[in-house]
C-alpha cells in the first residue's frame, strides 16, 4: 500500500497524479476503519482528502504555513505529517488530538476549536513573514459553514486592505455542522452554478491578445466588460470587492484541477481565494447522506453505518428540547435561538414542531445574543441555546447588550463542565467566572433532569432580567419526573442529606453524586457531613450561608468549574462583606490550567474530582482542627 510509505510530506512529490488518487482512497478506507472504533470527525474529513494531498504535494509544509479553520477536518494532514500510528488514540486520554495541537508537530502551526479563526491567523503570519523578509506561502482552509462568522469577514476585509500574498482555500461543501444558513450560503449557490465564468474570462484574454497591433491595450481596457461578465454569471464577485483574485469553483475531488489551480494561486502576487467544491463524508455512503449526523461520529458498525450508543437514559440535552416544547405549547412567546446548533443542542424536534420559532443564525453567537436582546425588548421569551464554550465568544454582547439593559433573555447552556473526548477548545468550564459578576444575571444548574425541567420552568416564569441554566454533557440519572412544572425560588438552595459532624459538602449539577459517594466513605471514618445542592450559583442562598457560618461548619464546596471566580470564589466573597471571618472553607474544582482531551470520568480524576479526593481534603480538615485544639 502507498499509505505504509507516507510518513513526512516529502515522500508525496515522489508519487504521480495517478498515485495521489489511488492514496487518496487507502487513506479514506483508512478514516473509515480507525474512526469506527474511536469516532470522531469522520464526514469533514473524508471531503477534504485530495484537498490536503494536493496541498501537501505543491507546497512545503511547515516552513510554508498550513492553516485549518477549526482544525477538525486535520486528521488527513495528521496522516501525512506521520501519525497514521497514533490515530489508535485518537480522543483519547493523552492520546491523538482530534484538533490541530503544536505540541504534536511541527507541522501544526496553528490550533482552533472554535471556527472562523483561520483567516486572521494567515493575515497575521502573512504580516510577520513579510516583516522578517521570508518568502515562505501561508494558506488558510476555510469552510463555507465558517465564513459565515462575523470575525472571518472582519479578517477578509483587513487581507483585501494589506495585499499581502497569501492563499485562501474555500471548503464548500455546503455545511458547517447543521446546513447552513445565511445571505452568503445563498450566494455561494449562485458561484457553484456559475462555473462557466472563469472559462469565459480566459477566453476573452486569449481573443483580444492575438488580436494584432491593439491586442495588449485592448486587453488592458477591458476592465470594464469583465466587470459586466461577472455581474451577469455571478462568479466570484464579492471577493474579488473585498480584493481577492478568486479561482473557481473548481472540483475538490479531481486531484488534477486542484493541482492546476493551486499552481495558478501561487502565481498571483496577492491575496487569492480558491474557491473548492467538496462532498462532504465523501466515499461512504453513510456519512454522504446524512453528513449532519455523520460530522462528529461516536463509534460505530462500517458496513451497517450504524452508530454504537451504550443504552440508558438520554442526556441532559435531550431532556432540555422536551421540556422547552412542552413550555412552548404553553407560551406562544417563547422562541429558540441557536448559532448554527440546533442539533446538538437538541431542538431538533422543536423545529419540527416550531418551524417558525426556531432561529438559527449560523456560526453568529454575537449576533445570537444581542438578536436574542432585541427580541426580549419587544415581549419574546427567547431561548438562546448555546455551548458553554461557544457562549464565550458572545461575553460582549451578553454584558452590554442583554446585562446592562436587564433584559429577559434565558440562557441555556450546555457542555457545561468537561466534555471528553473535543478536550480543552471545548471544556465548559469557564461560564460561571464570566457570567457570576455580571450585575443582573442569575445563573443555576440542576442535580438531575427533574430539577432541569423546573428550572427551565423558572427561567420562562422569571420576568425581571437575564437567566441562565447550565446543565452538563452527560446521560441524565433516570430520576422520576414530576408531572406538573413548578418555579423554584430564586436564590434557594436545598439540603439533600443533614449531617452532624461540623461539616457541610456544597456541590452543584453532577458533583453532588460525587458528594454523595464522599459522604458514605466518611461514614465509616466517623464523619457525618451535611450535603447541600447550591444550585442557584447566583443569588446564593444568603440565609443558609449565615445559618452554616452560626453553627461554625467547615465547608467544602465541589463544582466541576474554574476554581477562580467560581462557587466557592462566591461564597468566601459573601462571608468576607458580611465581616465573618472564621469560616473554614475548602475549594474543589478546575485549577488554573487547560485539561485535554479524554474521558469526562479521566479528566476529573486528573483535577481530583472525585470521592477519595474529597474524602481527604475533609480528613485534612479534620486533622488541621484537631492540631488547633491541642
Amino acid at each position: 500500500m502507498l499509505l505504509d510509505q507516507i510518513d513526512d510530506p516529502k515522500r508525496l512529490k515522489q508519487l504521480t497524479v495517478d498515485q495521489l488518487d489511488q492514496l487518496a482512497e487507502e487513506i479514506r478506507q483508512f478514516l473509515i476503519e480507525k474512526l469506527s472504533l474511536t469516532g470522531g470527525h469522520l464526514a469533514p474529513n473524508l471531503g477534504v482528502v485530495e484537498l490536503t494531498l494536493a496541498m501537501h504535494y505543491l507546497f512545503d509544509s511547515p516552513s510554508d504555513k498550513f492553516i485549518f479553520d477549526v482544525g477538525h477536518q486535520s486528521y488527513v494532514h495528521k496522516i501525512i505529517t506521520g501519525r497514521k500510528d497514533q490515530f489508535d488514540t485518537l480522543r483519547k486520554y493523552k492520546g491523538l488530538c482530534g484538533f490541530i495541537k503544536r505540541n504534536e508537530s511541527e507541522h501544526d502551526v496553528w490550533e482552533a476549536g472554535h471556527s472562523s479563526t483561520s483567516l486572521s491567523a494567515a493575515i497575521g503570519m502573512a504580516t510577520a513573514r513579510d516583516f522578517k523578509g521570508e518568502k515562505n506561502r501561508v494558506v488558510a482552509v476555510i469552510g463555507d459553514g465558517a465564513l459565515t462568522g462575523g470575525m472571518a469577514l472582519e479578517a477578509l476585509n483587513h487581507i483585501g486592505h494589506e495585499k499581502r500574498k497569501l492563499i485562501v482555500i474555500l471548503n464548500d461543501n455546503e455545511m458547517s455542522i447543521a446546513p447552513n444558513v445565511g445571505a452568503l450560503h445563498q450566494y455561494l449557490g449562485k458561484i457553484r452554478t456559475g462555473r462557466q465564468y472563469q472559462k469565459a474570462k480566459e477566453d476573452v484574454h486569449q481573443l483580444l491578445n492575438k488580436i494584432p497591433a491593439i491586442g495588449g491595450k485592448l486587453a488592458e481596457t477591458v476592465g470594464r466588460f469583465k466587470d459586466s461578465l461577472k455581474y451577469l454569471l455571478m462568479s466570484g464577485i464579492l471577493f474579488e470587492q473585498f480584493g481577492l483574485s478568486y479561482l473557481g469553483p473548481v472540483d475538490g475531488h479531481d486531484t488534477e484541477a486542484l493541482l492546476e489551480t493551486l499552481k495558478q494561486a501561487d502565481r498571483i502576487n496577492g491575496p487569492v481565494l480558491v474557491h473548492v467544491i467538496t462532498t462532504k463524508g465523501k466515499g461512504y455512503k453513510p456519512a454522504e447522506n446524512d453528513s449532519h449526523t455523520w460530522h462528529g461520529a461516536s463509534p460505530y458498525k462500517i458496513e451497517s453505518g450504524k452508530m454504537v450508543k451504550a443504552v440508558g437514559p438520554p442526556m441532559y440535552t435531550k431532556v432540555f428540547g422536551d421540556v422547552l416544547i412542552e413550555l412552548a405549547e404553553q407560551d406562544e412567546r417563547i422562541v429558540a435561538v441557536t448559532p448554527a446548533m440546533p442539533s446538538g443542542s437538541g431542538l431538533l424536534e422543536f423545529a419540527d414542531r416550531f418551524p417558525t420559532r426556531m432561529i438559527d443564525v449560523g456560526i453568529a453567537e454575537q449576533h445570537a445574543a444581542t438578536m436574542s436582546a432585541a427580541l426580549a425588548i419587544e415581549g419574546m421569551k427567547p431561548v438562546f441555546a448555546v455551548y458553554s464554550t461557544f457562549l464565550q465568544r458572545a461575553y460582549d454582547q451578553v454584558v452590554h447588550d442583554i446585562c446592562r439593559q436587564n433584559l429577559n433573555v434565558i440562557f441555556a447552556i450546555d457542555r457545561a463542565g468537561f466534555v471528553g473526548p473535543d478536550g480543552e477548545t471545548h471544556q465548559g468550564v469557564y461560564d460561571i467566572p464570566y457570567l457570576r459578576h455580571v450585575p443582573n444575571m442569575v445563573l443555576m444548574m440542576p442535580k438531575d433532569e427533574n430539577e432541569l425541567r423546573q428550572m427551565m420552568k423558572t427561567a420562562v416564569d422569571y420576568n425581571d432580567g437575564p437567566i441562565a441554566v447550565r446543565y452538563p454533557r452527560i446521560n441524565v440519572d433516570g430520576v422520576e419526573l414530576m408531572p406538573e412544572l413548578t418555579s423554584i425560588p430564586i436564590g434557594t438552595w436545598e439540603v439533600l442529606k443533614e449531617g452532624e459532624s461540623g461539616y457541610a459538602i456544597l456541590a452543584i449539577g453532577p458533583m453532588l453524586k460525587i458528594a454523595k459517594e464522599a459522604s458514605e466513605l466518611l461514614i465509616r471514618e466517623g464523619i457525618d457531613v451535611e450535603i447541600i445542592n447550591a444550585r442557584f450559583i447566583k443569588p446564593l442562598d444568603n440565609e443558609m450561608l449565615l445559618r452554616l457560618a452560626s453553627q461554625h461548619k467547615k465547608l467544602v464546596v465541589i463544582e466541576e468549574s474554574a476554581e477562580l471566580g467560581g462557587l466557592g470564589s462566591a461564597i468566601l466573597e459573601f462571608y468576607a462583606q458580611q465581616g465573618i471571618d472564621d469560616m473554614s472553607v475548602r475549594i474543589k474544582g478546575v485549577p488554573d490550567l487547560f485539561i485535554e482531551h479524554g474521558s469526562i470520568v479521566e479528566q476529573r480524576n486528573e483535577v481530583g474530582l472525585n470521592a477519595l479526593s474529597i474524602v481527604q481534603l475533609v480528613q485534612s480538615m479534620k486533622a488541621k482542627r484537631k492540631r488547633n485544639a491541642n
